[in-house]
C-alpha cells in the first residue's frame, strides 16, 4: 500500500471524474461507498473516509464517496460548513445523487455501505451489488454474510468503526510499515482528514461526555485521530465541537418544511410507510417558528406527511434548555392502519422509552397523534424507528 497522501479536494475532484467519463472509458465496476438518505455529518463525513482510505488501500480501484441526497438539499446540512473548511473544501466539492448517472446498469457497479445496511429508494436497485458495510444501527439482515468487511455493531459514532476497522491503514498512511510511532511529522493533507473524522465521533458523543452512547471504540478512534494523526499543537477538539454544535442549532434561516427534511429517514412495514424527522431543537422552537402556533404547525406537518405519502410522520427533537439535555418525541397516525400500529406503540413504548405527556397534551389527537417528552435520553432514533416497526409489522398483520 501506498504511504503517500493527498488532499480530500484532490481526492474528491479524481471521484468526480471518474464518474463523468463517458460510459466507454469508465474503469469498471464503478465503486460507490454511501452513507444513509438522511445524509447527517455522520454519513457525509464517513463515506468520505471510508472512501478515501480504501481507495489507498487498493490504489487500483478507485472508491466514490456518494453523499445519499439531492444536490440541492446539500444546503440544509448547515452544520457541515466548519468540517469542510477543516480539508479546504466546499459543499460543491462533495459527490451527491443529482451526479449519480440516470442509466447505470447495476452489475456495472459495487457498493459498500456505511452508516445504514440496507439500500432504500431509488438506491435499493443495487443492493445485489453491495460487497461491504460498516455500521452502528440494527442489522437488517441484507448484507451478505460474505461481505468484506462486514462491521454492524453498536457505537456512538459510525465513524469510530471506520476508523477502528481501518486502523493500521491509517497508522501505514501516517507512518509506512512501522508499527510504532517515531514522529509526529504528519501531512498536513492527513491531519485534515483525520479531522474529518473527529467530527462525527465527537458530534454524536457530545464530545465524549455522553455516557449512554459512547462506547469504547469511539474512545479509542478519537485518540488514534488526535494523537497520532495531527500535526498540529494549536487544534482544539472542544472548540471545534462548539462551532459545529453553533452551526448544527442554528435553524433561523430554514423554513419548517426544510427542517423536516433536514435529517429525515423512512421505512414501510406492514403496508404502513412510516417517515421520521430528526430536529435539533425542540417542540417550543417549533410552534414559535410557526409562529401561527399549533394549528399551523400539525398543518406544516400534516403537508410533509402528504409530500412523502406516509401512514405515519414522526418528529424527534434533541435540546438542551438551561444546560439540560432535553428529547422530545410526536408520533402521528394518519390512517386506520396506522392509528392502530400507534395505539400499538403507545402501549408498547410508553415504559420503554418512558414517555409522558408534552405540555398537557398541546399537540395531541386522541386516538392519532401524540407528543411525549421522552426520558429515556439514550434512546435516538437508532432505537424508536425498530419500535415504531414492529408496531407497523402487528398493525398490517392484524389488519
Amino acid at each position: 500500500m501506498s504511504t503517500s497522501t493527498i488532499s480530500l479536494k484532490t481526492f474528491l475532484a479524481a471521484a468526480r471524474d471518474a464518474l463523468a467519463a463517458p460510459p466507454a472509458k469508465r474503469s469498471l465496476p464503478l465503486t460507490f461507498v454511501v452513507g444513509n438518505e438522511s445524509a447527517d455529518i455522520d454519513s457525509l463525513c464517513s463515506a468520505v473516509v471510508l472512501a478515501y482510505l480504501r481507495s489507498h488501500i487498493a490504489p487500483q480501484r478507485l472508491h466514490i464517496p456518494l453523499s445519499n441526497l439531492p444536490r440541492e438539499d446539500l444546503a440544509l446540512r448547515i452544520e457541515l460548513g466548519p468540517v469542510l473548511a477543516k480539508a479546504d473544501l466546499d459543499a460543491s466539492d462533495l459527490i451527491t445523487l443529482s451526479e449519480l448517472p440516470q442509466q447505470l446498469d447495476p452489475k456495472e457497479t459495487q457498493w459498500v455501505l456505511v452508516d445504514h445496511n440496507a439500500l432504500t429508494g431509488d438506491l435499493k436497485k443495487y443492493e445485489s451489488r453491495v460487497v461491504g458495510c460498516i455500521d452502528h444501527h440494527v442489522d437488517e439482515g441484507t448484507v451478505n454474510t460474505q461481505a468484506m468487511p462486514r462491521v454492524i455493531e453498536t457505537c456512538g459514532s459510525c465513524m469510530s468503526l471506520v476508523v477502528d476497522t481501518y486502523a493500521d491503514a491509517w497508522r501505514n498512511l501516517a507512518h509506512g510499515e512501522q508499527s510504532a510511532i517515531v514522529t509526529k511529522n504528519i501531512s498536513k493533507d492527513l491531519t485534515q482528514l483525520a479531522q474529518v473524522a473527529l467530527a462525527p465521533i465527537i458530534i454524536d458523543t457530545i464530545n465524549l461526555t455522553a455516557d449512554a452512547k459512547v462506547r469504547p471504540k469511539d474512545t479509542s478512534s478519537a485518540k488514534l485521530l488526535e494523537s497520532e494523526l495531527m500535526d498540529d499543537a494549536e487544534f482544539d477538539a472542544k472548540a471545534y465541537y462548539d462551532d459545529i454544535t453553533e452551526a448544527k442549532e442554528n435553524l433561523s434561516s430554514l423554513s419548517l418544511r426544510d427542517i423536516l427534511r433536514k435529517d429525515y429517514k423512512e421505512w414501510e412495514d406492514g403496508g404502513i410507510k412510516l417517515g421520521i424527522s430528526c430536529v435539533v431543537q425542540n417542540f417550543d422552537f417549533l410552534l414559535e417558528k410557526a409562529r401561527s402556533g399549533q394549528e399551523a404547525l400539525v398543518q406544516e406537518m400534516q403537508s410533509w406527511a402528504q409530500e412523502q405519502k406516509l401512514d405515519i410522520a414522526s418528529v424527534m427533537t434533541t435540546s438542551n434548555p438551561g444546560g439540560e439535555f432535553q428529547r422530545h418525541l410526536l408520533v402521528w397516525g394518519l390512517t386506520d392502519a396506522s392509528k392502530k400500529a400507534v395505539k400499538r406503540f403507545r402501549d408498547d413504548a410508553t415504559s420503554k422509552l418512558k414517555l409522558e405527556e408534552w405540555n398537557s397534551g398541546t399537540l395531541d389527537e386522541e386516538g392519532s397523534r401524540y407528543a411525549w417528552r421522552q426520558l429515556a435520553l439514550d434512546s435516538s432514533r437508532k432505537q424508536v424507528a425498530p419500535l415504531l416497526r414492529d408496531a407497523m409489522k402487528w398493525a398490517g398483520a392484524n389488519l
